[in-house]
């Protein structure tokens, strides 16, 4: 909690921080006023769709000093918090109403578009040509370039997988001659239900080894055209894309089974979940519709991903509704692992780091690969071993030949 009793707010003050299962989201006022009273203490849980706190406005005051005013029906606190002083509800996101706010544009002369007369980015824009006869371009998009992790963080992807990079090792956590007890909450205590339900699945692991040579070069001359569009190119793009490609020829591994595994859910969506370690916490955010997406694209969104993920800002959208997951182990320095499946997924993939390691090739000779070991799991209720060591193989070949993606790509 940013506020107490008495604090006076601005429009997009912080005025708590609240944690779910899934994400870390800060709430920030939505008026000028004073805080009058908090509905919770710090750590107790909050409900949806109850109110956090009371604002007195400078508008409420007028209202309530003036003889004429319309009556209009008494409103619930959550409620309250999209009133206007003349009794219509004015809808609009906190980025709409800086954008209004830099501009100098009431929100009450808007006219809103959106569901329920919400007011959208559009609407401001279009009001703004109005009144200047010109149309007010949308603000560029920033260059997305991932911050450096800290030294307690070391996020999946975030780094070139061909580079060595030391890592901070993290001061160790010491407790004065005291056992220390603490609840097991947010993030913690979603890991717990996961991988509770997880481990009620039989587990079919399945291990082999690629050689990423030519994909090395590949990335290589990709990466300054990347550069110029203000993205960072890794070689997790390659992996989602080339896992989409196999997914089309066995979509069992895009699916998901009810509870009791009477049903089969075939995916239409592949939206390909990479684990990422965050001072949070592990967390798994998903890029939507890889399927229907260039390997540019899927780069572009992996660095917002990962820009949210290192500020623990990753919103309910991005951790939800993955359909098939990719473990990148390799960033912190281990070559295998036994993932666990992410129910209500059916398989996931651990990808070990990329090493340099003596090959030979069809004419017996000897020369430097650079390998990478991957380790899937299935659940084995419904996934045969053959049919996971195939799609090993297809998602194999696309990598070990990248340009033979491009026949497959749309």
């Amino acid at each position: 909690m940013y506020v107490k009793e008495g604090d006076s707010v601005s429009q997009f003050d912080s005025i708590c921080e609240v944690q779910s299962d899934k994400a870390s989201v800060t709430i920030t006022s939505r008026y000028d006023g004073i805080i009058r009273k908090l509905y919770y203490n710090l750590d107790e849980i909050a409900y949806v769709g109850k109110p956090l706190v009371d604002i007195e406005t400078d508008a409420l005051k007028d209202v309530a000093s003036e003889e004429d005013v319309v009556e209009t029906p008494a409103v619930s606190h959550e409620e309250h918090t999209h009133q206007e002083i003349k009794g219509h509800k004015t809808l609009a996101t906190p980025a709409v109403r800086r954008l209004a706010m830099e501009n100098n544009i009431k929100l009450s002369e808007v006219v809103g578009t959106g569901k329920d007369n919400r007011i959208l980015k559009e609407d401001i824009l279009n009001y703004l040509a109005k009144q200047t006869g010109a149309i007010l371009p949308p603000s560029p998009k920033p260059e997305i370039i991932p911050p450096l992790p800290k030294s307690e963080t070391v996020p999946a992807a975030a780094k070139d997988r061909g580079t060595k990079i030391p890592i901070p090792i993290s001061k160790p956590i010491v407790f004065a001659g005291k056992d220390k007890t603490e609840a097991v909450t947010g993030f913690h205590k979603a890991m717990v239900k996961t991988m509770t339900a997880a481990l009620k699945i039989p587990h079919f692991g399945y291990c082999d080894e690629i050689d990423l040579t030519q994909l090395v070069q590949l990335r290589e001359e990709l990466k300054p055209l990347a550069q110029v569009r203000g993205v960072k190119l890794s070689f997790m793009p390659f992996f989602i894309k080339a896992a989409s490609l196999g997914l089309l020829h066995y979509p069992i591994l895009n699916a998901s089974v009810d509870e009791n595994c009477q049903n089969i859910t075939y995916k239409a969506s592949h939206n390909i979940g990479v684990a990422m370690d965050t001072e949070q916490g592990l967390t798994v955010p998903n890029v939507k519709n890889v399927q229907v997406c260039s390997v540019f694209e899927i780069a572009s969104e992996l660095n917002r991903l990962l820009t949210l993920g290192s500020a623990g800002q990753l919103g309910t959208n991005d951790l939800t509704g993955g359909t098939f997951t990719l473990s990148n182990i390799g960033t912190i320095g281990g070559t295998y692992a036994k993932p666990v499946i992410l129910p209500p997924e059916v398989a996931i993939g651990a990808l070990g780091k990329i090493q340099v390691l003596p090959r030979f090739n069809g004419n017996g000779e000897v020369f430097k690969a650079q390998i990478m070991n991957v380790s899937w799991s299935a659940d084995h209720r419904i996934i045969d071993g053959a049919t996971m060591a195939r799609f090993s193989n297809l998602w194999k070949s696309y990598l070990e030949n990248p340009a033979s993606m491009l026949l497959d790509l749309k």
